[in-house]
């Protein structure tokens, strides 16, 4: 995507915009054999949402639900795309279940925490009881769920739900697909194992936790040796027991690698962006309270990915806090395979991971 940053260099206009665009552009709407789902498209709160609903049954009283949050650095894809649109329908079917798909405003638009306000708002809205009855959804059987960056936002949406004292309906799972969790340690083993990997290179993502926190990349090479979390950093000492990887991770995904830890880094990192250690943005942070308060929840990890350890440390973490975990890694698979399951992109890792997700939705929703 070298074209895309010429664009940007030359101030035409913003690379994310162009890259979303040609995203959109070339992206064919596949149909996939789910023909008697109804989707239309909707504002909740002032938030645009697309809904799967599958067709009514007889004697059918009222149906499971999820609330889908998609994936792309908080700044590309859509629900409208035809990746997400058709992972939606397929889910919708499976489970006859109503999805809904948050349609989130994107990077540069809007930065941090305008994301999370957008998702909050729409899933606070369908938990309403008037709306889940006009869409027939059983209160007691909804998920909270999303991949990649939509992991985060859907783990920072059910943490700030469960404290929620007057929310009169709650969600009884949720499901994380290859969440981003954190921006505390780019060099935790996976980092570190797949800091090349296609797809999403370290580089990449800490270039993504750049444009959401409406930061500069002039810092990013400073994130990279985590000099904004080094020990003189005092607002990060709170921290680092709650991200500490050694204690977390299985030896399996530890391997051979060293905690890289600063003792002197840069202090004014964190004070120029503070949400680097805000809760909302790196849900991993949150205090054991907060996590205990999480409903049952599924996390999918694929080994070829520098995000894996990000969900396994708060499957590791949530399992400690007495919340009941599935965490199903992938050892052969990459990140973002899920929604590649439509020709010429039809991955099996894709598939692969898609239905041990829908089996877990199922079994437990």
């Amino acid at each position: 995507m070298k074209e895309c940053h010429l664009i940007h260099y030359l101030r035409l206009s913003h690379h994310l915009i162009v890259l979303n665009y040609l995203i959109c552009t070339f992206d064919k709407l596949k149909s996939v054999s789910s023909e008697d789902i109804k989707i239309t498209d909707a504002v909740f709160d002032g938030v645009e949402v697309r809904v799967f609903e599958p067709p009514a049954k007889g004697d059918e009283s009222l149906k499971r639900s999820v609330v889908y949050i998609h994936g792309g650095g908080w700044a590309l894809a859509s629900a409208r795309t035809s990746l997400y649109n058709n992972l939606c329908r397929i889910m919708a079917e499976s489970l006859n279940a109503v999805v809904v798909s948050v349609e989130y405003r994107l990077v540069p638009e809007v930065c941090f925490p305008e994301q999370y306000h957008d998702a909050l708002r729409a899933t606070k809205h369908f938990l309403q009881p008037d709306v889940l009855a006009e869409y027939s959804v059983d209160p007691s059987r909804i998920a909270i769920s999303g991949d990649s960056a939509g992991g985060n936002l859907a783990a920072a949406v059910c943490q700030q739900l469960s404290k929620d004292e007057d929310l009169p309906v709650r969600p009884k799972l949720q499901a994380l697909i290859y969440p981003v969790l954190q921006a505390f340690d780019f060099n935790t083993p996976s980092y570190q194992q797949n800091m090349n990997m296609p797809v999403l290179p370290r580089y990449v993502m800490i270039n993504y936790w750049i444009d959401y926190i409406n930061g500069n990349y002039d810092l990013a090479h400073e994130l990279l040796i985590n000099n904004h979390t080094a020990l003189n950093v005092g607002q990060a000492l709170s921290f680092r027991a709650r991200l500490n990887w050694t204690s977390l991770l299985p030896p399996s995904f530890k391997k051979n690698y060293k905690p890289v830890v600063q003792s002197t880094g840069t202090e004014a990192i964190v004070e120029q962006l503070p949400a680097l250690l805000d809760v909302r943005a790196v849900p991993l942070l949150a205090d054991d309270a907060t996590l205990a308060r999480q409903p049952r929840t599924y996390v999918l990890t694929c080994e070829n990915d520098v995000l894996r350890d990000d969900g396994a440390m708060y499957a590791a973490r949530l399992e400690r806090a007495g919340v009941p975990v599935t965490l199903d890694h992938f050892h052969d698979c990459f990140h973002g395979c899920m929604i590649f399951t439509v020709w010429p992109t039809d991955f099996s890792a894709g598939v692969q991971t898609r239905n041990s997700y829908i089996k877990w939705l199922d079994e437990n929703l």
